[in-house]
């Protein structure tokens, strides 16, 4: 459709301002997040719905077809595609895996959520379940033949993902939000222009600074959205989990790490009295005790080789920064007989040879040990993908989980591996 007359558009308009009403009443996390995305007819380019962050976009005879349940689910795919920075999340990876990724993470959050997809056969295998588009694309067959069934028009549509040059974005000014004007969302008065009889010209790309400005654009909405309908009851547990999980911090653990090992280093001035050789003069020196750490690691089978050395070799770089003495345990659902290995801060700390593991997971008997053997650690540190059975109580010491994997953990500060 190029063009559509404006009393053949109404009854569509009507009913994509009806799925909106019903998704903030029903629905507001959803429904906040759908209001930034004003509706706009798509030209002949559109066959469905689709995006660039900026407005939803839409075919009339699409729309026409579906439910009001279905249409809620389409607004709300758009709006998470956003929310989630599907836009500016890509990078180097090859455009059409990385759209069906998107797909079938964005999709699998919304039928959880008990959202009526559109189309039988709909990109949502729930082998991906909980997991990110980043950890989807790699198993998304180079060759695969699943599409997208909507647009997404974050970025350039060929392989390199080039971004158009900034003469073709001043010859057509009209095309999308992106000229120079701000990305702000529009009032009410842009949206009704942009909803009017003729159909919308297929948006340019954005440039990186643009695409910069909207993603925390939309970082800032989502956190709003959330914080709103967390105080209203009406943020679900699954959703709850995955928004706290992309609101956090997104450092490398190395760095993570290094910051608490900073944080614990027992560095104090010390008015003891110097050498006479240094002087009569009592002066402050800064003087350090070192660290005890105990460090754990999950051998239940979740976590590689390569891995648990990565993380041991990182932690005999931190210890002799901060003259840290380590204990390391190894445990699945008890410890294992050979432990614990003791390294002072001199000593090469290396991954100890034949760690037996491969059972179920419980993390009780590393804390029960701390306990029993009467330590009081400054730090515990514990590498695991956090699926297992916790202490029911905290320790009276902080506790760092390294998480490779959506787990999540009842108390201590949990850090991604990412």
């Amino acid at each position: 459709m190029s063009t559509e007359q404006p009393d053949a558009l109404q009854p569509i308009l009507t009913k994509l301002a009806a799925a909106r009403t019903r998704l903030i009443m029903e629905r507001p996390f959803l429904g906040a997040l759908v209001m930034h995305l004003p509706l706009k007819p798509g030209g002949d380019w559109c066959t469905t719905t689709g995006t660039d962050a900026q407005a939803f976009y839409f075919n009339p005879a699409f729309i026409e077809n579906l439910n009001l349940a279905q249409t809620q689910f389409v607004l709300a795919h758009e709006a998470m595609h956003c929310a989630m920075g599907h836009p500016h999340r890509r990078n180097h990876r090859v455009k059409r895996r990385w759209d069906v990724a998107c797909d079938h993470a964005v999709n699998l959050i919304l039928i959880e959520e008990g959202m009526k997809p559109p189309l039988h056969g709909i990109l949502a295998d729930q082998n991906f379940m909980t997991l990110s588009a980043e950890e989807i694309y790699p198993l998304i067959p180079e060759d695969t033949p699943e599409e997208s069934f909507d647009q997404h028009l974050f970025d350039s549509d060929n392989e390199a993902g080039a971004s158009p040059d900034d003469s073709q974005r001043q010859d057509n000014p009209d095309a999308g939000e992106s000229g120079g004007r701000g990305l702000e969302g529009q009032s009410e008065a842009e949206e009704k222009e942009g909803s009017g009889s003729q159909a919308s010209q297929k948006p340019n790309e954005l440039s990186p600074s643009e695409r910069e400005e909207l993603a925390e654009q939309w970082k800032n909405r989502l956190t709003a959205a959330a914080q709103a309908a967390r105080q209203a009851g009406k943020l679900s547990q699954s959703m709850m989990r995955w928004v706290d999980g992309l609101l956090a911090p997104s450092l490398p653990w190395r760095a993570l790490l290094a910051r608490f090992f900073a944080v614990n280093q027992r560095d104090d001035y010390s008015w003891r009295r110097p050498s006479r050789r240094e002087g009569d003069a009592l002066l402050p020196r800064l003087s350090s005790e070192g660290i005890e750490v105990v460090a754990a690691i999950d051998t239940s089978g979740s976590i590689g080789d390569d891995e648990l050395r990565q993380f041991v070799s990182e932690l005999d770089a931190l210890k002799g920064q901060v003259r840290a003495r380590v204990t390391l345990l190894a445990c699945d659902d008890h410890i294992a007989e050979n432990a614990p290995w003791e390294f002072e801060p001199w000593d090469t700390m290396q991954l100890p040879a034949g760690i037996a593991g491969g059972g179920g997971t419980d993390f009780r008997p590393v804390f029960d040990w701390v306990e029993h053997e009467n330590r009081s650690p400054n730090m515990l540190v514990y590498f695991t993908d956090a699926e297992g059975d916790f202490p029911k109580i905290p320790p009276n010491y902080p506790v760092i989980w390294l998480v490779k994997g959506k787990g999540a953990v009842p108390w201590g500060e949990r850090v991604q591996l990412n």
